[in-house]
């Protein structure tokens, strides 16, 4: 061959190679989700965190202060909401927010030792008399939320993991299911999303959607909940945000809801797992497991002592001024028609920016799903 001729197709070559990675960094620039600042107005502290983190950064200051939106932003709640609209409750959040890093960066080396819900705890001014009843009262002790060490007595992880896979079907039967659809109702907080139609798609290992469809006559869009094995979005109505892609916390989260929504994965699907001192959920003992999933998130689980059954999950991750706690509670576990497992037909699912409680109707097993459910609403 002509070594001119060489020349020009090692050339060529180099061109297209150097066109491929610039068209990849474009797209990757394209569909990295927008953060804070460029997606809301007069942001001027959390700046330069996914909206996710955002959103629930906002959530942990209202269930610190027992606040509704109302209260910090001019006209929450109706079509005329002015957000950016700078308050005196906004400024005040915003010195709050600088303080609270301020200390565990100057105290704690970084750490979330201190934030908006140590000293308020759902009151507007934080409390700083101790009661004299209190004091010589019996002490209210909450659980820690990290578990750091075993706590004696109590039976190993694989025991009470063992215990709950033989509760609901058996390791094997368990292992055989590979992907299921459901089909149900929705009743949100305070009536919100009563009625919405609900349909949950899941396929191992780690893909899960769960879609409300409301009624046509209520015009409200459709509440989407998406992971697709790597990314997820949220499609919420009547949000300052109506859909926004994961990219925080909640992206952590969404995988965790992903992988155990097949118990058969339970041991792997996160790490590090430890039994913490047992615990009561209403009025019955539970066991406790915590392990760690990915980018720091952390997920407990709550199994009943007596039947061996998941109760509770709570995962938490992290935001700018403390740890952002999504729960979900299960009850009424039933067969699934042909399958020879157990399943939990009532689903409450709480996060700081509202809570939903799924009644399920029918679930079938190993069905085919279409992957365009798992796409980007």
């Amino acid at each position: 061959m002509d070594p001119h001729m060489k020349l020009v197709g090692a050339a060529a070559v180099t061109l297209t190679l150097a066109m491929s990675v610039a068209i990849a960094a474009q797209t990757a620039a394209q569909t990295k989700p927008p953060m804070s600042d460029q997606v809301f107005k007069n942001v001027q502290v959390l700046k330069g965190i996914p909206v996710d983190d955002f959103l629930d950064t906002m959530g942990i200051m209202s269930a610190a202060l027992g606040f509704d939106c109302v209260e910090c932003h001019v006209n929450a709640g109706t079509d005329n909401v002015n957000w950016q609209f700078d308050t005196d409750k906004k400024r005040t959040a915003r010195r709050m927010t600088l303080m609270v890093a301020a200390i565990n960066k100057t105290n704690f080396g970084g750490r979330q030792m201190v934030t908006c819900w140590t000293c308020h705890r759902g009151r507007d001014m934080p409390v700083t008399m101790p009661p004299i009843d209190t004091v010589y009262g019996e002490a209210v002790v909450l659980p820690d939320e990290i578990v750091s060490e075993p706590f004696p007595g109590e039976p190993s992880v694989d025991q009470i993991l063992d215990k709950y896979l033989q509760a609901i079907g058996g390791a094997a039967r368990l292992a055989a299911v590979t992907s299921f659809t459901a089909t149900g109702t929705s009743q949100g907080f305070r009536g919100f999303g009563g009625g919405g139609q609900v349909q949950i798609y899941a396929k191992a290992p780690d893909q899960r959607a769960t879609i409300i469809k409301f009624a046509e006559n209520i015009g409200r869009q459709d509440a989407i909940r998406l992971f697709d094995g790597r990314n997820g979005w949220v499609s919420a109505p009547l949000s300052v945000v109506p859909q926004y892609a994961l990219a925080g916390s909640e992206l952590d989260g969404a995988r965790i809801d992903a992988l155990l929504s097949f118990p058969a994965q339970i041991k792997t699907a996160l790490t590090q797992l430890r039994v913490g001192a047992p615990d009561y959920i209403d009025s019955r003992e539970v066991h406790v497991i915590q392990g760690n999933g990915s980018r720091g998130s952390v997920a407990t689980l709550y199994f009943d002592k007596e039947s061996g059954l998941l109760v509770r999950m709570v995962r938490f991750g992290s935001s700018p001024i403390g740890r952002a706690p999504t729960q979900v509670d299960y009850s009424d576990y039933r067969d699934v028609p042909g399958a020879g497992i157990k399943m939990p037909f009532r689903w409450t699912f709480g996060w700081l920016n509202g809570r939903d409680t799924i009644e399920l109707k029918e679930v079938r097993v190993n069905v085919a799903i279409d992957a365009r459910v798992f796409q980007k609403p």
